[in-house]
Order: C-alpha cells, then structure tokens, then sequence
C-alpha cells in the first residue's frame, strides 16, 4: 500500500470512528444539557489547540515538511486555541462569551479547512512520513475538532427554544 493510500485510510477510518463515538456518547451528553454548557464542553476540548505549535518544532516533525503548510496550521491551530481559551474566561460574562465562541468556531473550522487545502496542495497525503511523531494529529485530533465545530455551529444556528428567549428577555413585551 502506498503512503498516500495508508494515510487517506487513516483519515477517513478517523473521521468513521469519532462519528461512531460522537454519536454513541458525545452527542447525547451535549444535548442534555444547555447550549452555554455545551459550547463550554466544546471549547475546553479546542483550548488544547496550543498543540498545533508541535508542527514547528524539528525532530517532532520531518525535516521536510513544508513551512507552507506546518507555518499557518501551527498559528492557526493557537490562535483558535486562544479564542477558545478566551471563551471559557468569559464565560461569566455572556455578552463577551458568546464572540469568543463564534469566534474560536470560525478561526477553527477556517484554519481545518486551510490546512486541508494547503496539505493537498504540497502534497503531503504522498509525503504523510513528513509529519512525524505529529501523524496522530490529522489522522486522530481533526477529525474530532472538525466534528465538534460542525456541531458547535449547528447548536449556534438553531432557534432557540421559546423559553430560553423568554429567559434572555429577547421577545417583545405585549
């Protein structure tokens, strides 16, 4: 089997088994509880993004793994760890909480889907040996980031639930 043929293997087995567990335990802890709670659940897993820093450091990764691709995978990995770091500071503070969580779902998913394009682009499924001791995080740590912001946005998009608008006082006064 060729590199590129073991890594999509890996990536897409990845995807097929976060789903799997997701489904089974995650998705039903998040939806029993309430959207700030769930979004905190959400955010503590993405404060961990710091790590993306790993594709910068030599004899973790290859030698040859492209700086086009290591360089903004690694700032933006953090710079959406940070803002979801931010989010769980704020969390007390509703009006500030609630950007931070958009913004680390936006920064976050932007940066999956750029990296996607910029792995494509330098070839790395063919090179996969290039990420190094740092191969477990596309094959094992992506797949649950991506799953867990297609769900963040998902629960930021749906209507809220009458009483919670009642709640937040975001209905008219009759």
């Amino acid at each position: 089997m060729s590199t590129e043929s073991i890594f999509q293997t890996h990536l897409v087995l990845g995807y097929a088994a976060w789903l799997l567990c997701f489904g089974a335990y995650i998705l039903p802890w998040l939806t029993s509880m309430d959207r700030v709670k769930a979004h905190r659940a959400i955010a503590t897993l993405h404060s961990f993004r710091f790590f993306g820093l790993v594709f910068l450091l030599p004899g973790v990764v290859g030698p040859n793994l492209p700086a086009s691709f290591a360089t903004f995978a690694a700032y933006g990995d953090l710079a959406a760890g940070l803002l979801a770091m931010l989010a769980l500071v704020t969390i007390r503070i509703r009006q500030v909480f609630w950007p931070f969580v958009v913004a680390f779902n936006l920064a976050g998913m932007g940066d999956l889907i750029l990296d996607y394009y910029h792995a494509i682009q330098a070839g790395l499924p063919a090179r996969a040996g290039d990420f190094g001791a740092a191969y477990a995080i596309p094959i094992i740590y992506v797949p649950l980031l991506t799953i867990t912001h297609v769900f963040a946005f998902y629960l930021l998009l749906r209507p809220q639930p009458r009483a919670a608008q009642v709640l937040a006082g975001k209905t008219a006064v009759s």
